[in-house]
């Protein structure tokens, strides 16, 4: 038995039996409460044959917890993460029968390896799928079975156990929760007014003065986009979390999008004086998603527009990209590299002068509900909008701008297809 690097035990021995290995119900099995085997001359006789040694992998580098059973139900191996989940000292653990070591019970109170009897039962078995389960004060824990076996249909040579804990799947199942809670919420609202004006137009419609007719079918027309650019952003959000966002690269005149956003905002009356536009020249070729681009724009001009104050500036200039694949170089498609190793790239930047975004709420920004004032909205544009600069292979931040109001930056490689590099 040896000691692993943060301090759990661990004992090495082979996964596959020996010639004249036993196990239980055959002869020559051990008596019950005496170990299988020396473990320390098992250790001694097979150097190197530990649970992933061969890959130069310690059982403590794991980040679920590992317990693994011998042939007898008597705990070999407890790494560190399985010491930390379970709240038992590794070092008590090996060595003991498994249902001492790891006492779990079912959602029900049941006794989980009475019930499920790894050891017995039908040989066909190869382990228990994931569940939820309960450790020794009623902590909650995911842990999942699989059954070693010498030979198909063969005795159970080793039992391996993973254990991790409930808090990440607590979290995503609260953020799903969140989310049906906004948009239910959101839906309400415009939906109610549909129903409201509609109905009303049904019953009196001869009662209504064509101005007032209108007036009422403007709102019904302004509730509808609303609910559709809600079940837009769930659909995104859904390809989003999903890994599924499409890019269709198309050529993108960024420099023209900027101003075709900034005629409709000010269609809808806001002063042209509000806005600064800043291109420098020549930009390189942007290839680039058309509707998406025009979702970021959109998304990012209205805030500053609705959250921030005085004038917006939008910068628009080249800029290098060293590291736009985020891990996923099919999305960023080829792009034109220079000698230094970084990528040609277009930033955008939009910037206000308002009261700007609070230093401990930046990290937040881009995280689905974080709203920066109460003046409506989802909360989810920004982190849809941090999606689909990823999706790109680009990057974007959050900052204070020279006029002391929010700065967001992103930045895009010109992604252009490989026949023209």
């Amino acid at each position: 038995m040896t000691v692993g690097a943060s301090g759990s035990a661990i004992v090495r021995g082979p996964l596959r039996p020996e010639p004249g290995e036993t196990g239980p119900g055959r002869s020559g099995a051990s008596e019950p409460g005496r170990p299988t085997q020396d473990l320390g001359q098992e250790l001694e006789h097979n150097p190197g044959q530990g649970f992933g040694h061969d890959l130069g992998i310690d059982p403590d580098d794991l980040p679920d917890g590992l317990v693994v059973a011998d042939e007898m139900g008597r705990v070999i191996c407890f790494n560190a993460a399985a010491a930390r989940i379970t709240a038992v000292v590794a070092a008590e653990a090996v060595g003991s029968p498994l249902e001492r070591a790891l006492p779990l019970e079912d959602l029900e109170g049941r006794r989980w390896w009475a019930l499920t009897d790894p050891y017995g039962g039908l040989l066909t078995r190869v382990g228990q799928p994931e569940r939820n389960l309960l450790l020794p004060g009623g902590r909650e824990v995911l842990v999942s079975a699989r059954y070693v076996r010498a030979h198909p249909q063969g005795p159970v040579r080793r039992l391996v156990i993973t254990i991790r804990g409930t808090e990440a799947r607590i979290r995503t199942e609260r953020s799903h929760a969140e989310l049906i809670a906004t948009v239910a919420h959101e839906l309400r609202s415009p939906l109610t007014s549909v129903k409201g004006f509609t109905a009303t137009l049904l019953a009196k419609w001869e009662r209504f003065t064509d101005d007032q007719k209108r007036l009422m079918l403007e709102t019904v027309d302004a509730d509808a986009n609303r609910v559709t650019r809600l079940i837009a952003e769930l659909l995104d959000i859904s390809r989003i979390d999903s890994g599924r966002l499409e890019v269709r690269r198309q050529p993108v005149d960024i420099g023209t999008a900027v101003g075709r956003h900034i005629q409709s905002i000010t269609a809808s009356g806001q002063s042209p004086d509000r806005f600064l536009v800043r291109i420098q020249q020549p930009l390189p070729a942007l290839w680039a998603d058309p509707d998406k681009i025009d979702q970021i724009l959109g998304n990012l001009l209205e805030n500053a527009v609705r959250h921030g104050a005085g004038t917006v500036t939008i910068e628009v200039a080249p800029a290098q990209v060293k590291h736009a694949d985020h891990g996923h170089p099919e999305r960023a498609g080829a792009e034109h590299t220079h000698a230094d190793g970084g990528a040609k790239g277009t930033a955008v930047t939009v910037s206000d002068e308002g009261a700007g975004i609070p230093e401990e709420s930046m990290g937040r920004v881009f995280t689905r509900f974080w709203r920066g004032s109460k003046r409506g909205g989802t909360g989810l544009g920004l982190y849809i909008v941090k999606g689909i600069v990823e999706a790109h292979g680009g990057t974007i931040t959050v900052g204070r701008g020279p006029g002391g109001g929010a700065q967001f930056r992103f930045i895009l490689p010109v992604g252009a297809p490989a026949y023209l590099t």
